[in-house]
């Protein structure tokens, strides 16, 4: 089972896609650090984020607890707090760091509503290639006002060695956001094909690397879908059986992408099985069943994936065979 802990909704960003900024927790409202330790043990992977986890006094102590109960812990984060996520980089090696960029300087920051922010996000990035981390990179949250800058933050990942994860635009109670809109549809469209065809084309010296890049190819045929307003091509959402939310006030839910929130329970009145074998866990897993919102999130995709993996295998060969011969890639199975 994976899952992802939203340690705060505090942040010092304010994206345009996203207004988890106004709608700040309190750090005497946040789940005190004695109850992450309710989580189960032998967890897959865990994404620990925001909001900005960093604004946490205690991150360095949510991290040890989920180090602890995870194969692996993931941190995002906008890379303004270079020395604590150093400290944490030093302290557990194993962890890996994906650093928030949409676009080269001038539009990372005004995207992001900061100031100097793809400054601090690249001297902690540099920081961070100097640390006993392993698995590092950037993300960028695609949509039309960043599809331009695509594949430069691609060669420029590639160039440091470091991955560039990727995500698309939602809507959703997470973000508290109902009106993200790709205003130009066909800008994003033709970009996005020509990332994909980038990673497949990736000349990585790192086998893992240029392994990794031709899966995320693959992945973001749903970022393309979901820009074009068409289903995705999972064959099922793993939300709610093999990945759960655990959100700052200590609510468990399936997921992050619903309009409203679907809560299973809470970790400050439960144990996190009473609450996942629960009635109410039931019922919110036939909601999920029931859901068409089609969402592209790595979470659930990354799942089905492992689950069908000729599909993905079969899809990588065909298409880096098309791009070799010069012929379109064909996005659709």
């Amino acid at each position: 089972m994976n899952g992802c802990v939203i340690a705060t909704f505090r942040c010092n960003a304010k994206c345009h896609m996203c207004n988890i900024w106004q709608h700040p927790t309190s750090p005497e409202e946040e789940l005190p650090i004695e109850l992450y330790q309710k989580l189960p043990s032998g967890l897959g992977r865990v994404n620990l984020t925001g909001g900005e986890p960093m604004l946490r006094d205690d991150i360095e102590e949510i991290v040890r607890i989920l180090y602890d109960k995870a194969k692996l812990v993931e941190i995002s984060t906008n890379g303004f707090y270079t020395e604590r996520i150093l400290s944490i980089a030093h302290a557990f090696p194993r962890v890996m760091f994906r650093v928030s960029l949409e676009g080269l300087p001038a539009l990372n920051d005004r995207l992001r509503g900061t100031k100097h922010g793809f400054d601090h996000a690249l001297r902690t990035m540099l920081g961070l290639i100097d640390s006993p981390a392993s698995d590092i990179g950037f993300s960028v949250v695609i949509c039309d006002k960043n599809a331009d800058d695509l594949v430069s933050l691609y060669r420029l990942s590639a160039a440091l060695g470091v991955e560039l994860g990727n995500s698309v635009m939602h809507n959703s109670w997470y973000f508290h956001k109902q009106d993200n809109e790709v205003s130009d549809v066909g800008k994003a469209v033709r970009k996005e094909k020509e990332f994909i065809a980038a990673l497949l084309s990736s000349s990585r010296r790192s086998l893992r690397l240029r392994i990794k890049d031709y899966l995320r190819a693959y992945f973001n045929v749903n970022i393309l879908n979901h820009l074009q307003g068409n289903p995705n091509i999972l064959s099922s959402c793993c939300a709610g059986e093999d990945l759960f939310f655990l959100d700052p006030w200590g609510n468990i839910t399936p997921c992050n992408g619903s309009k409203d929130p679907w809560i299973m329970g809470n970790l400050r009145e439960h144990t996190f099985n009473e609450i996942w074998t629960s009635q109410l866990a039931h019922d919110v897993r036939n909601m999920v069943r029931s859901c068409e919102r089609s969402c592209a999130f790595i979470g659930t995709a990354r799942f089905d994936m492992l689950r069908h993996p000729t599909r993905a295998i079969t899809w990588i060969v065909r298409s880096k065979s098309r791009l070799r011969r010069g012929l379109e890639i064909e996005y659709q199975d």
